[in-house]
């Protein structure tokens, strides 16, 4: 590391200590040449994986565009927007945990649907409507006759 004052390379680590709920390190440095001290912040830096579409075309992952997906479906149901950025975050470290540099499309959409099945069945089925492009009622039916044979099955 630097030192921001002189340009110095030589600097030690004075204290460290986790802050951001131990997604930063703070690090007190003192440089070795003109002894001044400076703080240091330190990240994971976590690549998400780029997102193939169907068409082949590449792009990187957007999360603001999954924000703006999932709040679009929620919109005006009664989901808090702290669940909100859990699934959020829950979609992201899936997408990292698979260790794969890209991805397609329909991974990162049954992502979606499995956290929105989870939050509210109204915005999983809204969401399905659309990424599954239903074409009628009797598709809509028989994602909600799903849904109800799934809540049945569960304790």
């Amino acid at each position: 590391m630097y030192c921001p004052f002189c340009k110095a390379q030589e600097t030690k680590v004075i204290d460290s200590r986790l802050v951001a709920e131990g997604a930063q390190v703070r690090r007190r440095r003192e440089c070795l040449s003109c002894n001044e001290r400076f703080t240091t912040f330190e990240t994971a830096e976590l690549v998400m994986p780029r997102v193939v579409k169907q068409d082949g075309t590449r792009q990187p992952f957007d999360e603001q565009k999954l924000r703006a997906g999932i709040q679009r479906s929620l919109e005006k149901r009664p989901v808090s927007i702290e669940r909100i950025e859990a699934s959020i975050d829950r979609i992201k470290h899936r997408l990292r945990a698979t260790g794969e540099r890209e991805l397609k499309s329909m991974t990162l959409g049954e992502a979606v649907m499995d956290e929105l099945r989870e939050l509210d069945e109204v915005a999983y089925v809204r969401f399905a409507s659309v990424y599954r492009s239903f074409q009628d009622l009797n598709e809509f039916k028989a994602e909600i006759d799903r849904l109800s044979t799934q809540a049945q099955k569960e304790p």
